[in-house]
């Protein structure tokens, strides 16, 4: 796969530096992995709406959805060779190229509402975390939500000893690891595009996504609960290739920071509403049922993953960690 990742990254660069026209567009080609039709997939759409708009026609955008170009775990690399200028890779993605810090945000219980996470990424500490991606040549240019969390299995998950020895499909990170561990599952990584399968010949027994993700990818037909846990944050980093966003013209550069500045509100709205309507239709089917924790099962839940702020730490630092707790909570552990 790096052959033909380098072999595409071969033809942009020469694509790039090639005889060039008044009339010839600047193509920025944006990979995701997900369906067009969630928060991301809207989100990726709107930018292309808006960049062309603003830019004239001198900007060219290419949507490619549900990793018709590359799976979740080929895309930076690809980013990075210029084989695709754009992408919108999970928090977790960052982790497993040097950039650990982003795992602060898969931290469970960490963000309680969207209102404190805007704090995080609209303030000086989103704007600290994306300048660390400028070494690894890319740049960061916004924060797209997906939503809050959900607990599925084909068994009631109430409480901490509920999860021991399932098997849970998790996304590519080492704090989610330390998550399913903590609580004695077995965690599994897996493409996000193989979860649905997965969970249908029983290879996992639960995963932990957003409602608009399971009702998109159709979980919940083949999961008997969802619990409503909100423990964690499903969110992504919109990034561009370095070199390529460095070498577009200063003035179509700001019409289309302008262009993503308005997509990242559109997303982030539809990523609200999508993932209320998402628990509506899947409510309506009737082939899930919905769990509700009690103020006690939810203190259980909060209290049985706490060690995993300590694995973090060793990894990423405590004055990281703190400085999310400051946010937040307005305390420190």
């Amino acid at each position: 796969m790096r052959k033909l990742i380098l072999a595409a990254a071969s033809i942009a660069v020469l694509a790039l530096v090639g005889p060039a026209t008044a009339q010839s567009p600047i193509v920025i080609k944006f990979s995701h992995v997900v369906a067009t039709n969630t928060p991301k997939g809207l989100a990726a759409e709107k930018f292309k709406e808006l960049a062309e708009k603003y830019t004239a026609g001198k900007v060219k955008v290419e949507v490619y959805p549900n990793s018709q170009l590359y799976k979740d775990k080929e895309e930076l690399e690809a980013l990075q060779l210029g084989a695709v200028q754009m992408l919108a890779p999970s928090n977790a993605k960052f982790g497993p190229i040097g950039v650990k810090e982003f795992e602060v945000f898969d931290l469970p219980y960490l963000l309680p509402d969207l209102n404190t996470l805007r704090k995080v990424t609209e303030g000086p500490l989103g704007t600290k975390l994306l300048k660390l991606l400028d070494a690894k040549g890319m740049t960061g240019l916004a924060y797209w939500d997906n939503g809050f969390k959900m607990m599925s299995a084909n068994k009631k998950l109430v409480a901490p000893a509920d999860y021991k020895g399932l098997k849970f499909r998790i996304q590519s990170s080492k704090v989610l690891e330390a998550q399913f561990r903590t609580l004695g599952a077995i965690p599994q990584v897996m493409a996000f595009s193989e979860v649905y399968q997965a969970l249908q010949t029983g290879v996992v027994d639960g995963q932990e996504n957003t409602w608009s993700n399971i009702y998109t990818q159709k979980m919940h037909e083949v999961q008997k609960y969802i619990t409503v846990t909100n423990h964690g944050y499903i969110g992504y980093i919109v990034v561009v290739n370095k070199k390529f966003w460095d070498g577009i013209p200063a003035d179509i550069r700001t019409e289309l920071d302008k262009a993503m500045k308005e997509a990242t509100a559109y997303g982030n709205g539809q990523s609200a509403k999508e993932n209320d309507d998402a628990l509506a239709e899947i409510k309506k089917t009737g082939k899930s049922e919905i769990v509700s924790l009690t103020p006690e099962q939810d203190s259980a839940m909060r209290k049985a993953l706490e060690p995993v702020y300590q694995d973090v730490a060793k990894r990423v630092g405590q004055p990281l960690i703190d400085e999310f707790l400051k946010e937040t909570r307005g305390a420190t552990n």
